[in-house]
């Protein structure tokens, strides 16, 4: 009988010293100024370096592949072309 009461009173004291191990919070509530706008202000924090360019380019490839030909620079081209395909012997090679 002493250990049936021995161990009813040591269960109710663990229970209360579980009890008081319980710690109560206060909520937090951050409130703030409710005049100002909700604007959101992204700021750099590196300067940008000086290479960097910004916005659409001012030419590009499209305007470059539709731009004319001049006639003359076309045919130079051709020609450069014709002669760094060609063979290396200088056989193959008609002199001008």
């Amino acid at each position: 009988m002493r250990t049936l009461t021995a161990a009813l009173l040591l269960g109710l004291m663990a229970g209360s010293a579980l009890a008081q191990d319980r710690a109560e919070l206060d909520r937090t509530q951050i409130i703030g100024n409710r005049e100002l706008p909700k604007v959101l202000y992204i700021v750099p924090w590196k300067k940008p370096v000086p290479g960097e360019l910004a916005g659409r380019p001012v030419e590009g490839v499209l305007d470059e592949a539709l731009a004319p030909l001049d006639r003359d620079v076309f045919r130079r081209q051709l020609h450069y072309e014709r002669v760094l395909q060609a063979p290396a012997s200088p056989a193959a090679a008609p002199a001008r």
